[in-house]
């Protein structure tokens, strides 16, 4: 890849191809659990927080009626920094010459200006659509005056909060390199590779810890040892409204293969199966071109989540308020070389595969350098996802829609995405991963919705 094609695909800073892209599409700003004060006492008194989001800097905060704000965070007097604004209950202030704002950006009060003074009727603060699915508050940064696309049908977003969580955590290294580590259907056998396998009862919440659907010779797999003895996975991809759904068959024995079917749901997430009833649904969402938040959405199709012990786990990880893991660069990531030699390929922990995820997009640097890559067969999905990205970038720049889940007249076509982690009868493996997930939606008591499997054409 030329460098300059490198810097297309990777710069979100307004302006830019890559980010004039992005701000067709709701990106993920925080999770309810940052506005909780068991989790931050200081929301107890001000419900208001800084956040960065493709390169620029805004204010979230929530008034007492309930409203969200999503603010440009300079103010528009002087440029002060609204993040230490006065929360006043029905607005906030900035502490610089008192200037107040709603929910809505509209300036309420310049209460230095002569008496009589209308001069805040005409200022408004630039403010963002907000909508909140999943636990999560998610903006919309497209051009000022155009109606955002409807917030797309996906299973994240549509399952009930008793059968949905989110968390988050910080990557240091661009998004697209993080988001095409999780895209890509090969790396499981070998970065997540564990010697041992652990006790299936204790796989809750944890990813490749539970079995996959189906048995061999009666016996249950853990996805770690199907990782683990098949690392040559067949891979394929189809096009779909949503973006593309990625196919990866193990072939187990002569009447067995192991099916697996994730998504890449354009431009920046990635749907994959948890367990037999929970997916996993990860957005990569830049801060700037060399940090990413991922938000993850666990999606369960049959008991509800139970929370507490999804953030319990995952809270072990990071620092709060603001989500930093607790390995990094400056610890190595948590490195044992006892653990290499004897437990995981990897040697950076058992309890907690981010870690792995986290290391191989950090480790390219904050920017990976894609002009000294040498990709292969397996690398099928990276490279027809970075057509994608070009392609999109170019409509948006000669003023055309932007694709997926920032078109509205293809709403109705995105729904789902299904996966599946199973083993299936060899010659009948297409057909049995869709009749799979057909009985776990209509099992489901919130969704009865046709599966979208079959849909598309083969790339």
């Amino acid at each position: 890849m030329k460098a300059e094609l490198n810097q297309r695909l990777t710069q979100v800073g307004p302006g830019t191809p890559g980010g004039e892209l992005l701000r067709r599409y709701w990106q993920p700003v925080a999770l309810l659990d940052e506005f909780d004060p068991a989790l931050d006492a200081r929301m107890a008194k001000r419900p208001l927080k800084a956040v960065r989001v493709l390169g620029q800097n805004f204010i979230l905060f929530r008034d007492e009626n309930g409203q969200w704000g999503l603010l440009d965070r300079d103010c528009p007097h002087r440029g002060a920094d609204l993040a230490f604004a006065r929360h006043e209950g029905d607005g906030v202030r900035c502490p610089f010459h008192g200037w107040k704002f709603d929910a809505s950006g509209q300036c309420l009060e310049t209460p230095a200006e002569p008496k009589g003074s209308t001069l805040c009727t005409r200022i408004k603060q630039r403010s963002y659509p907000v909508q909140v699915r999943a636990g999560v508050v998610f903006g919309w940064f497209g051009p000022e005056g155009q109606t955002p696309p409807p917030m797309p049908k996906l299973d994240a977003f549509e399952a009930p909060a008793s059968h949905s969580f989110a968390f988050k955590g910080l990557w240091h290294c661009n998004w697209l390199q993080s988001l095409e580590v999780g895209i890509d259907p090969a790396h499981t056998s070998y970065l997540h590779r564990f010697f041992a396998d652990g006790s299936l009862e204790d796989s809750y919440g944890k990813q490749f810890r539970g079995a996959s659907a189906g048995d061999v010779d009666g016996e249950r797999w853990p996805m770690t040892r199907v990782m683990r003895e098949f690392g040559q996975p067949e891979i394929s991809y189809v096009q779909q409204p949503h973006g593309l759904r990625l196919t990866a068959l193990r072939h187990v024995s002569d009447t067995l293969t192991h099916v697996r079917v994730t998504h890449a749901v354009f431009p920046q997430t990635f749907v994959i199966p948890l367990s037999e009833t929970m997916t996993i649904t990860q957005m990569h969402v830049p801060v700037d071109d060399t940090h990413n938040y991922w938000f993850a959405f666990f999606t369960s199709f049959a008991d509800p989540v139970d929370k507490t012990a999804m953030r319990n786990q995952r809270l072990a990880g990071v620092t709060l308020p603001n989500y930093i893991p607790k390995m990094g660069r400056h610890n190595d990531w948590g490195f044992d070389i006892d653990e290499q030699q004897s437990r995981t390929y990897l040697g950076m922990g058992e309890e907690d595969i981010n870690v792995h995820d986290q290391w191989a997009c950090e480790g390219m640097g904050p920017i990976q350098d894609r002009t000294r890559e040498h990709l292969g067969t397996t690398d099928k999905v990276i490279m027809a996802h970075r057509r994608l990205l070009q392609e999109a970038m170019e409509t948006v720049a000669q003023g055309g829609t932007a694709p997926g889940i920032a078109n509205p007249e293809l709403h109705d076509q995105i729904s789902g995405p299904d996966t599946v982690d199973g083993m299936a009868p060899a010659g009948q493996w297409d057909s049995w991963w869709q009749r799979a997930v057909q009985e776990r939606r209509e099992a489901a008591s919130w969704s009865a919705k046709e599966s979208q499997g079959a849909e598309g054409e083969t790339a």
